[in-house]
């Protein structure tokens, strides 16, 4: 899949990071944060920052899912990747689904904006970036940073007010997200990455303990934490959205499905219908995003289904109940 060494990128290389047969995610190279006032280094502003995102990556995605909830559009400018098989990297041009040449800076690939922020970057190119167009750096590229900036740093810009990190709900929100991270979002690709048994079969377990803790819990409260949609719910969707598309049959997490779980599956149908989501579920860009990855899908086969996959998410729920 390729990576930068000293600010060149290298479609050779990779650099998937294995210990002891487990996959393990690398940290974030930038960690700087856009603040309302300033204060940060970096005022939040109309007009000043892009996102580069793609449809299929879920850390991507929940930074495109809050632009929308926050009625940020006007306000951060976008541009989406093309599912390619990332031999080199995340690409941009015209694709059908929403993808178009990059307006902020031309660039065709997304090491080029590596590059630019960092002239001597070694490491992986990843999405989600929130990228700085007065500066001409990135600010950030870890996703659940730039969701809490949206989240809030924004408001004088967008009538969406919605709070979905609050205060008095915070602590425990932390504790949902840490679990769902290691057990379901990154679980996942830790079991469908695995370089032995072992590793898989750990992952395997944590995944499915993880999705019949979360159904528990569903079955008596509406949403993860107190009695709102708060940001544990939002990051806890795209794993749900891609779980029965990819995670199932590509990553081997074929125990069960989604639409197996009783509480998941009611939940994951009111969240599909909150509005502006239903918008972004771009089921072509999830599947084939994933499947072609030669180093996850060899054969390069593209799977032609489901069909109904919208239509299933937009039948009635019963969450109201709760």
């Amino acid at each position: 899949m390729g990576l930068m060494v000293n600010g060149k990128w290298d479609s050779a290389a990779t650099m998937i990071p294995i210990e002891a047969g487990r996959f393990v995610r690398e940290p974030a190279a930038f960690r700087d944060t856009v603040s309302a006032d300033g204060a940060s280094g970096f005022r939040a502003e109309a007009g000043r920052y892009h996102l580069y995102v793609a449809y299929h990556c879920p850390w991507a995605w929940r930074t495109m899912l809050y632009r929308a909830l926050k009625h940020l559009e006007p306000v951060i400018s976008m541009t989406i990747a093309i599912p390619n098989d990332r031999r080199e990297g995340w690409v941009f041009g015209e694709y059908s689904g929403g993808c178009t040449p990059d307006g902020a800076n031309g660039f065709t690939h997304l090491y080029q904006a590596y590059a630019a922020a960092r002239p001597d970057y070694s490491g992986t190119v990843s999405v989600p970036v929130l990228w700085d167009k007065q500066r001409h750096t990135i600010v950030n590229n870890e996703s659940p940073d730039i969701i809490r900036m949206l989240n809030s740093a924004f408001n004088a810009f967008t009538d969406a007010q919605d709070d979905f990190y609050p205060v008095p709900l915070r602590a425990q929100i932390d504790a949902v997200n840490e679990r769902v991270y290691h057990g379901l979002n990154n679980g996942v690709y830790r079991a469908g990455l695995a370089k032995t048994q072992a590793a898989y079969d750990e992952a395997f377990d944590l995944v499915f303990e993880t999705l019949d803790w979360l159904d528990e819990r569903l079955a008596t409260q509406r949403y993860l934490v107190g009695k709102q949609i708060t940001e544990a719910d939002w990051r806890l969707l795209p794993s749900l959205l891609r779980f029965d598309l990819v995670y199932h049959g590509l990553f081997k997490c074929n125990q069960r499905t989604i639409a197996s779980y009783p509480q998941l599956s009611n939940y994951l149908r009111e969240l599909y219908q909150y509005p502006k989501v239903a918008a972004l579920v771009n089921v072509p860009h999830f599947v084939r995003g994933y499947y072609s990855i030669p180093g996850i899908n060899p054969t390069g086969i593209i799977p032609r289904g489901p069909a109904g996959f919208h239509e299933a998410l937009a039948a009635p729920h019963d969450r109201a109940r709760l």
